[in-house]
């Protein structure tokens, strides 16, 4: 039987334009979903190869499938054909269109669209519609929007002033919708008002940035800034939709019909004279009414709140939260640190009610005396020691041993775990105490410089391996490396493949370095009488040079070789 192709055959892509109500790429369709899977919605859209649909296009962020088996769901034909002969089609893509094609009835009709402003752009905002639109700045408002990124998140209507699908270009105005608001309003109202009145309204809307008041026909801005002398966070901790209310005319603009408002006008400003109410260092209590990251607020007077900051809160405790130390509701005594009037702000500190326990430390606690206490924490630096209460010192994992390599303090310690530790640094000012456990101990690398000579040989179990070399345990409880390049004469690429955790292995000492607390070896030079002499020779050399190292004789005798090759 042949296998060759008939070249005279129809391609599938061209039988399935031949069908009379086959879709074409680029078109919606409508079909029945046949079978689901983890990657792909087989759906029939009535022609004789069902077409494929990503999964994704129908999973909820959860990752459940929004459709079941025998759904009728509309679809885009992307291709008509692709590698393996299948159709691909696209939900994401035809409710794309759709919405397109509604948007363009809606312009085509002089209809307001729904949408909501989601972000902040050159020159306004952008605004989901079902697809993203712009908003110019001038179109936000009857009047200029200052703060553009207040706008974000609120939903409102739209009319569409520029539409152009075939550039994907949809221009919005918020502005137009409300001049013919506008137009309604009572003209009685604009005769009557007039700047400094007292007037009545009702909470018509509330935004992050104030309350729009209906004054009856009209609407008035009362601002987030003119709603109390004390601090905000958002109207609605003051006010609820359809609250009745008494306002002050700040500004009116009749030809503009622009109304700005005010409530705390009505009330006398207690930040007159606040430095004179509550001057610097003096003791105060206040309620807690608000927590945040940085601080709690504490309210002193009606209209006027204080701030202690985290970091005033303990002299001791690292404060993560406020709400570790503090709830709203209580009742706390504080300091005054400093007074504001002008930008209306009174820091206040809790700590300092109590004595700081950091100017007696180097009393209590002077460098290099011995202390004992219990692990508090242990992190991959360090572990944190328990001398009293707020006070803890840092062991640096380089000062907990002369010799050991210390992977992790966890190897060493459980929390609960007494220790006892030498003092060596207290900083009062950034209230840090260093302490060192190996300091309990004489340093031993004297000794040990002494026992590894330079050329002497070593024979250990290998404890590590590394992609760069090989540990080696001596004792002491030292481990020294060997680098790749000095495992072997031929050059090892991966040394797992060659040696393994706990194979005996004999090498020569290359180098010791007692500040770094490090010792270098090398296997290959072990058979290599060249580099034996030549760590005879850096041995010998040590004791006149301490910066001769065996690299640098290496290179020294290598130049001298290709010296002689010269000759």
């Amino acid at each position: 039987m042949s296998t060759e192709t008939n070249t005279n055959e129809p391609s599938f892509a061209e039988l399935f334009s031949q069908g009379p109500n086959a879709p074409k790429e680029g078109e919606v369709a409508q079909g029945k979903v046949l079978s689901i899977d983890n990657d792909y919605i087989q759906v029939d859209i009535g022609f004789k190869s069902e077409g494929l649909v990503a999964a994704w296009e129908f999973m909820e962020e959860d990752g459940t499938i929004t459709v079941k088996v025998g759904d009728t769901v509309d679809v885009l034909v992307e291709d008509a054909e692709d590698e393996d002969g299948r159709i691909v089609l696209s939900k994401e893509k035809a409710e794309r269109l759709k919405v397109w094609d509604q948007i363009s009835q809606a312009y085509d009709d002089d209809r307001a669209v729904e949408g909501t402003i989601i972000a902040r752009v050159k020159g306004g905002l952008s605004v989901d519609i079902g697809v993203k639109a712009f908003l110019p700045g001038s179109q936000v408002d009857l009047r200029p929007v200052r703060n553009l990124e207040g706008m974000i998140g609120t939903r409102s209507d739209f009319k569409i002033i520029k539409f152009n699908k075939r550039r994907g270009n949809i221009v919005l105005s918020r502005r137009a919708l409300l001049e013919t608001e506008r137009k309604k309003l009572r003209r009685d109202t604009l005769e009557t008002l007039a700047a400094s009145q007292i007037v009545d309204g009702v909470i018509k809307n509330l935004t992050d940035y104030g309350a729009f008041i209906d004054l009856g026909g009209i609407d008035g801005l009362l601002h987030i800034t003119d709603m109390s002398w004390g601090r905000i966070n958002h109207p609605s901790e003051l006010f609820k939709v359809g609250d009745e209310i008494k306002v002050k005319v700040l500004k009116f603009d009749p030809e503009a019909e622009r109304v700005s408002l005010g409530l705390k006008q009505i009330q006398p400003d207690p930040w007159i004279d606040a430095a004179m109410r509550y001057p610097i260092g003096t003791r105060l209590k206040g309620e807690v009414v608000s927590l945040t990251d940085y601080g709690a607020f504490i309210e002193l007077e009606a209209g006027i709140e204080g701030l202690v900051h985290v970091s005033e809160m303990s002299w001791t405790k690292r404060v993560k939260h406020p709400s570790k130390i503090v709830a709203v509701g209580d009742e706390i005594e504080a300091v005054v640190l400093d007074v504001n009037e002008r930008d209306r702000k009174i820091s206040l500190g809790m700590k300092q009610i109590e004595e700081n326990p950091w100017t007696v430390m180097e009393t209590s606690y002077p460098v290099g005396s011995k202390v004992k206490g219990e692990v508090r924490n242990i992190t991959n630096f360090g572990i944190f020691v328990g001398l009293e209460e707020g006070i803890d010192g840092l062991v640096h994992i380089s000062d907990i041993s002369w010799t050991e390599q210390i992977k992790h303090p966890s190897d060493k310690f459980e929390k609960g775990d007494e220790v006892e530790a030498v003092v060596l640094k207290i900083d009062k000012e950034n209230e840090k105490f260093s302490l060192g456990i190996k300091q309990l101990q004489p340093n031993p690398w004297e000794d040990i410089q002494k026992q590894y000579a330079i050329g002497s040989e070593v024979t250990g179990p290998i404890t590590n391996v590394t992609e760069f070399g090989v540990f080696v345990k001596l004792d002491h409880g030292i481990d020294g490396l060997v680098y790749s390049s000095e495992l072997s004469a031929e050059r090892v690429e991966k040394p797992e493949e060659q040696f393994s955790e706990g194979q005996e292995v004999t090498a020569l000492v290359t180098k010791v370095d007692p500040v770094e607390q490090k010792i270098s070896l090398s296997i290959r030079a072990v058979d290599d009488k060249a580099e034996r002499a030549a760590l005879k020779k850096v041995a010998e050399q040590e004791a006149q040079s301490q910066t001769t190292t065996f690299g640098d004789l290496l290179k020294e005798k290598m130049a001298e070789k290709a010296a002689e090759g010269d000759e």
